[in-house]
């Protein structure tokens, strides 16, 4: 009886853990911005740029690639702003950036040989 109650138990843990995960899967947040990570290109943002409302922004990273991929925002000296967390092939996650000024930033995925695939883009924030 006592193995039953600690089963029972170790299933309602982490029942609650999947279910506080948030960030991974799921739909798209209202007022998010979407982009879709793939070899070697996020779009939008490599061909066509992205704009978004400076302050609290609010990304849907969908990685439909078959790598892992990021998106780091780096300012026009360089300097990275604010990194994703890595997105595996198939998932998807919010990627929350707290303040972002008003300019023009870079994007790219900070994989080793993205970047210089031409996995980068442009994103300003009006």
């Amino acid at each position: 009886m006592r193995r039953i109650g600690i089963a029972l138990a170790l299933v309602a843990v982490f029942a609650v853990v999947a279910a506080c995960g948030g960030s991974s899967g799921g739909s798209q947040p209202a007022g998010s911005t979407k982009i879709s990570l793939t070899e070697f290109k996020f779009d939008p943002g490599t061909a066509s740029p992205i704009t978004v409302t400076h302050g609290k922004v609010v990304f849907w990273l969908v990685n439909t690639g078959n790598t892992s991929h990021d998106l780091a925002i780096k300012d026009s000296s360089g300097n990275t702003v604010a990194t994703s967390e890595l997105v595996s092939p198939g998932d998807s996650k919010e990627f929350d950036v707290d303040n972002l000024a008003a300019g023009s930033y870079t994007i790219v995925c900070t994989q080793p040989g993205h970047e210089a695939s031409g996995m980068k883009g442009t994103l300003t924030a009006t």
